[in-house]
């Protein structure tokens, strides 16, 4: 059986992602492993005749929501026996999910998936798709839904999983 020390969550703050969290602390607490929790965003840029603008306020607003999202993450899993560590990073989340693999070395990826078909994914793109094709290491994706089934793990502890 391979042992996951260092399991990586990339994350959107939505459902799909809390969901991943929540595996991957259970997937890591057995082996004493640590989870990295990781937020890519990409500035909006609202283009104008002289040029492109982003504007200073703006950009604070994105960090410092990004950032509170974070703490409240790893805050909630405080005392649940897996060390936790965030990353907040600029740039598309593919990309910048590949080189937080290769900086933290981890071992396995656990994303959420919206489960988007058709011309949704297309116009939207799939980032856990892109994933899942070119990581370097596995890649775990979780479905949140509407029906969630509660499994137990070793330790009489419970996650939500699909």
């Amino acid at each position: 059986m391979r042992f996951y020390r260092t399991i990586l969550v990339p994350t959107d703050f939505g459902a799909s992602s809390q969901a991943a969290l929540d595996y991957a602390v259970e997937l890591a607490r057995p082996f004493g492993g640590e989870v990295v929790l990781l937020h890519a965003y990409a500035l909006p840029v609202m283009g104008l005749a002289n040029g492109p603008l982003i504007t200073a306020e703006l950009t604070k607003r994105i960090l410092d929501s990004s950032q509170a999202c974070l703490d409240e993450a790893i805050a909630a899993h405080r005392g649940c026996g897996v060390a936790l560590r965030a990353f907040l990073r600029e740039g598309d989340p593919w990309l910048v999910t590949i080189d937080v693999i290769k900086e933290v070395s981890a071992d396995l990826v656990v994303m959420g998936t919206h489960g988007r078909r058709g011309l949704p994914r297309f116009l939207i793109g799939s980032v856990a798709e892109r994933l899942v094709r070119t990581s370097p290491v596995p890649v775990l994706t979780v479905h949140a839904t509407g029906r969630h089934e509660e499994m137990r793990l070793s330790g009489g502890t419970e996650a939500v999983a699909r």
